[in-house]
């Protein structure tokens, strides 16, 4: 056999390139080879950007700046499996970045890659495309487009998918698509509940985690709540919180019942099962603040249905309430302050805590150093205590007056307007309310009332109108400043606020101190501002000017033209004019007295008026001013106050002369001596008011006059007897009787005119006037009345008249029928004592000039 000779290899073929391995190190090189034609070339290129831009954020923005997307977006629809997986990596991994997404969804891309969720793709590429939905998901728009895509659909099928991975990036895609409502209606009609559910025994806590946030978010649907109860989910749910190795994922858990206790089906059927008891069990035995937190607030949203609060009262949740106010958390603290607020609107609930000894823990938490916990404390005692007599003493057995004073002036908004709501729950029992006004409750209130926050004004103002219904409270009240905040609550334009401010005034001005101080203050013009307004009127407003005219008898007579047989005249008493309000000012009619400065003038500013050449401000006073009356109080003058100081300071000095004072003894000299220049401000204060109060004219003849009438006529028979004597006495005391048509024959402007002259003042008391007509004589008869129980009213005319009306009963005829009484006029000017029935021709004549 001759020897074999090797075969000569068929040399490649002319038109083929010889195979290149190419080693680059540019990413801009692996961008261009994307746009190979050859696969292979397309698979490597797709593999290394994958790799680069996996590395880091600047990578995938560089890869942008390289116009990579397009290619990218292309090869995922490639028809090669191993460049399509390589591509949706790559694809998947750049959707991570912002830019990036700001560029896809200019495009299809997000319809390409719901394509890819097929389930004829690999795992690989289900993975990245998921992730790639997962993150397009995050902005709005890009929700709109995968929901129009059908996106929802393959996304709760992945949910079920074997790779952990693939499960974790299709879950977190669901969990951003349930931010948006229609998704919510979605996941139920794609039965996607269930899926959801099953994930809870994943491995995996990311799973987990975004499994639980999914359902929280679909069980804010009342729907998707019903479906879950119908596939067990508050079974599973339960379950899962009790089980101590997910601690960590028990707060989403948490949110997905609190959700679900909403329903009453929901808190009934999880009773039924035991589920609710071990619930409570868990939040109080739980050793992570965040789960407590957590668990009181799925109480809380529970409780704000009235069905569920009975169900949690059956299940005795007080004491477990209780229990978390003990925590060391301000979290859990205040999450159980707002549950047991919350709670207490059942009643059998608000009785179980008061018994149960919940007030003492809620009376420490007031002096808490958070204000979120002051604030959810004085909220839950707030409740507790409205309509509850045994709270409201449970809370001043707990020492819990002064921590709530002090909270009325809190930085805390919410724990001022809770604080004023116990304390104004509590002073509807006298003995309580006597003891919060001796710690100065009605001082404290002056710093809620000047808040910017219309709750915390309206509450303070309702407070204002518990504790100030004595004369000392209504006193403080005008000396602290709280009359001044509170009647510039009238002007506010929230409606409540003006509510509460006036019916404060209704209770406050009941005397006439403070009626005349509110009027000083602008009250009275601003509620008939309110009166006269189609839109602020309301009936508190009304009673407030009605119950601050009733108390300030010169503004009403001045405003209405009349005063009734109830309104009795006192010292002090002055009639102005008639006056009406027009928005901003007053106007008299005669054009006296009432125009100057837009509010009614108290009896000090007019006496401050030179005398002018108009009508008499007429005055009823026979008290003696108190420097008369009683000796002021002591003051020492101003040279015994420098003298006593200069022997304080200098003793206080001698006792260190000859030696060097020590540094805390010349603290304490320095203390006494701020103390003493202190102490020499305040006398120098009172002396100064006592120097500069001013006191109306006593009027001696009035005093004389009353004396008269009481001597005289007061032991009259019958009513009618004693009109008629007074009538005529108060006509021979002022000039007589005065024939019809001469009444302009007589003089009686020149007496008085004489009589301001004399007393340089525009004030001139009624028991000077010797010479008067139909309002100074109708004046007079009225304050005659008032001072024997005769019931009369004054009324004002026009041009000078004025009359009085008087109710008798008809005794004339024997037999006949005395009531009902009829109203007469009783003429002071032409016949004295003739009584007028008022529907009469003679009476109408008296009344007009």
């Amino acid at each position: 056999m001759g020897k074999k000779t090797k075969k000569d290899s068929e040399p490649p073929p002319k038109d083929t390139f010889d195979p290149l391995l190419v080693e680059s190190k540019q990413a801009a090189t692996v961008v261009l080879m994307l746009d190979s034609p050859e696969e292979d070339v397309q698979t490597r290129a797709c593999e290394a950007i994958y790799k680069f831009a996996e590395k880091c954020d600047d990578n995938k923005a560089l890869l942008l700046e390289l116009n990579a997307m397009p290619a990218l977006l292309k090869l995922i629809s490639s028809e090669d499996k191993v460049v399509r997986r390589n591509a949706t990596m790559s694809v998947g991994v750049m959707a991570v970045h912002s830019e990036v997404r700001k560029l896809l969804r200019k495009s299809d891309a997000i319809q390409q890659v719901i394509k890819l969720l097929a389930p004829e793709e690999d795992t690989l590429v289900h993975e990245f495309a998921s992730l790639f939905i997962a993150s397009m998901a995050n902005e709005f728009t890009s929700k709109v487009q995968i929901f129009e895509q059908d996106g929802i659909e393959p996304l709760i099928r992945l949910l079920a998918d074997p790779d952990p991975d693939v499960q974790k990036n299709a879950v977190e895609a669901v969990c951003l698509m349930l931010q948006d409502f229609q998704t919510k209606a979605a996941i139920r009609e794609l039965n996607g509940i269930q899926p959801l559910l099953d994930l809870l025994r994943s491995e995996y806590p990311v799973i987990q985690e975004f499994a639980l946030v999914s359902l929280a978010r679909c069980t804010e649907d009342t729907e998707n709540r019903e479906v879950l109860r119908e596939l067990g989910g508050l079974e599973k749910l339960v379950e899962f919180i009790g089980t101590p190795e997910f601690n960590d994922l028990h707060v989403h858990a948490l949110l997905v019942m609190s959700n679900c206790l909403e329903d009453t089906e929901s808190m009934e059927l999880i009773q039924s099962t035991g589920g609710l008891q071990k619930l409570l069990q868990f939040a109080a035995e739980s050793t992570i603040p965040e789960v407590q937190q957590n668990a009181a607030k799925a109480m809380t949203r529970a409780a704000k249905n009235s069905e569920n609060r009975k169900i949690f009262h059956e299940q005795e949740s007080e004491k477990t309430l209780i229990q978390l106010l003990e925590s060391d958390n301000v979290q859990v603290q205040a999450a159980a302050c707002q549950t047991i607020a919350i709670m207490s609107e059942n009643l059998l609930s608000k009785a179980a805590i008061g018994e149960l000894d919940g007030i003492g823990p809620l009376v420490k938490l007031l002096n808490s150093d958070n204000g979120e916990v002051r604030e959810a404390a004085s909220l839950a005692l707030a409740n507790l205590t409205t309509a509850s007599a045994n709270n409201c003493t449970e809370v001043v057995a707990e020492k819990g007056v002064e921590p709530l004073i002090n909270l009325v002036s809190d930085t805390k908004e919410g724990a001022q307007a809770n604080a004023a709501v116990v304390l104004t729950n509590m002073a509807s029992d006298e003995i309580m309310r006597t003891d919060i006004q001796s710690r100065g409750i009605v001082s404290a209130l002056t710093s809620p009332l000047l808040s910017k926050n219309v709750v915390v004004q309206s509450k303070a103002a309702l407070a204002v109108a518990a504790f100030v219904c004595d004369a000392n409270s209504r006193a403080e009240l005008r000396t602290s400043g709280g009359l001044a905040a509170l009647t510039k609550l009238l002007t506010s334009g929230n409606e409540e606020v003006r509510r509460s401010a006036s019916w404060a005034i209704v209770v406050c001005a009941t005397d006439t101190p403070t009626a005349m101080e509110v009027s000083k203050l602008g009250g009275l013009e601003t509620l008939q501002e309110i009166e006269q307004s189609s839109t602020r009127q309301n009936q508190f407003s009304q009673a407030a000017l009605d119950r601050l005219l009733d108390s300030n008898l010169p503004a009403k007579y001045a405003l209405t033209g009349r005063l009734g047989p109830m309104d009795v005249i006192q010292d002090g008493f002055y009639d102005p004019g008639q006056a009406k309000y027009y928005g901003s000012s007053y106007e008299d009619r005669e054009g006296d007295w009432l125009k100057p400065g837009g509010k009614f003038q108290t009896l000090e500013e007019y006496s401050k008026v030179k005398p002018e050449p108009k009508r008499p401000i007429l005055l009823v006073n026979t008290k003696a001013p108190e420097s008369q009356a009683s000796s002021p109080v002591p003051v020492p003058s101003e040279v015994d106050m420098k003298t006593e100081s200069k022997v304080s300071v200098k003793s206080s000095r001698s006792n260190v002369r000859g030696r060097k004072e020590s540094k805390k003894e010349r603290e304490e000299r320095e203390e006494r001596e701020r103390q003493e220049a202190e102490r020499l401000a305040e006398l120098q204060k009172v002396q100064a008011e006592q120097s500069s109060t001013w006191h109306p004219p006593a009027d001696q003849a009035l005093e004389t006059y009353i004396t008269e009438i009481i001597t005289n006529v007061s032991p009259l028979p019958t009513t009618r007897e004693q009109v008629v004597a007074i009538a005529q006495f108060v006509s021979d005391k002022m000039g007589g009787p005065v024939e019809r048509g001469q009444l302009t024959n007589f003089s009686y402007e020149l007496p008085i005119s004489q009589l301001k002259h004399d007393l340089e003042s525009n004030i001139i008391p009624i028991g000077k006037i010797t010479a008067g007509i139909h309002y100074h004589r109708a004046l007079l008869f009225k304050a005659l009345c008032d001072n024997i129980a005769v019931g009369v009213s004054l009324v004002r005319g026009e041009y000078g008249r004025a009359w009085n009306e008087v109710m008798l009963t008809d005794d004339e005829a024997p037999g006949a029928p005395k009531f009902p009484p009829k109203e007469y006029i009783v003429d002071l000017m032409h016949e004295p004592g003739r009584l007028m029935r008022s529907d009469c021709a003679d009476a109408v004549n008296y009344q007009k000039l």
